[in-house]
């Protein structure tokens, strides 16, 4: 595939959205976007996007059509809503699911492309607002081996590593698996960040401590500078977390696993969105403890 010849659509601009578009368009991709507030096309229009009015309006003639959205709601919503994308495919286009969606969303939208000729990947990302803007995800996949092979060009503009897990929904089970153990990690961190803070220790002592020691990891890294520096700058809203415990929860409950830790780190999210942080960071979490340990 001749990325600079293949017609790509992406629908979704927020904080993933924007960065994988910009890369494709560095890459040289024809590239069609699509966003419900459409201000924030404008700077991928002065790269050089076309700015579609619809999801259908991206997606006619695109050979690879891109969505990266919220939930499954929004991915419904730019699917099969008004103006949908996917009664504008071509037989033979190549739909690639990026949101963070749930496993029994990505199975009904399968078959649905299917039926109009088109195949779907799921394929979402790890990595947050950083990685997207320099090309650095890594994409999650469940497919077939043939579709995924074909969106490999285009793909690798925007990443540092592809995984094929297996068929259709591999690549949405993985990520809510990774989801769920980011989020449980996190609120365990904001409640010893919290202790620690309450507790006389030297804070910064303490975390190195633990930074050295068996719980430190990047993200514990990431989420604990962000904590301390109380710079909560969007690079994966607290809101989508909470939805994606939420999605797991459910889906491992199909597998006969109860994630009781799940349910507890998403109380503590669920209580801190109520108290206005769910357009923050995720690491904001952590100011609901401060205010009321």
């Amino acid at each position: 595939m001749d990325i600079e010849t293949t017609k790509v659509a992406i629908l979704g601009l927020g904080t993933m959205g924007g960065g994988m578009a910009s890369n494709l368009l560095k890459a040289g991709v024809p590239l069609a976007v699509y966003n419900r507030t459409q201000s924030k096309a404008k700077p991928l229009a002065e790269k050089g996007a076309r700015v579609a009015a619809t999801p259908a309006d991206a997606a006619r003639g695109a050979s690879i059509v891109i969505s990266m959205l919220a939930d499954d709601a929004a991915s419904r919503d730019a699917w099969l809503g008004k103006d949908g994308a996917l009664a504008a495919v071509d037989r033979g286009t190549i739909l690639i699911e990026c949101s963070t969606v749930s496993p029994a969303w990505i199975e009904e939208l399968s078959g649905l492309a299917e039926r109009h000729g088109a195949e779907l990947l799921d394929a979402p990302v790890t990595g947050s607002r950083a990685q997207a803007e320099a090309g650095q995800l890594s994409f999650l996949v469940g497919g077939s081996g043939t579709a995924l092979e074909t969106a490999t060009p285009i793909l690798r503009t925007m990443s540092k590593e592809i995984v094929h897990l297996g068929p259709t929904g591999s690549g949405a089970k993985m990520k809510l698996i990774n989801n769920f153990l980011c989020g449980v990690q996190i609120a365990s961190l904001a409640e010893g960040l919290a202790w620690i803070e309450r507790s006389g220790l030297d804070r910064d002592k303490a975390l190195a401590v633990l930074q050295n020691g068996a719980p430190g990891s990047p993200l514990f890294a990431a989420m604990s500078a962000r904590m301390v520096n109380r710079d909560y700058t969007v690079n994966f809203l607290l809101r989508l977390l909470s939805k994606d415990m939420l999605y797991a929860k459910n889906e491992a409950a199909t597998c006969s696993v109860d994630l009781k830790t799940a349910e507890t780190a998403r109380g503590l999210m669920e209580t801190a969105i109520a108290e206005g942080y769910g357009e923050q960071d995720m690491s904001s979490v952590i100011e609901l403890l401060r205010r009321t340990s």
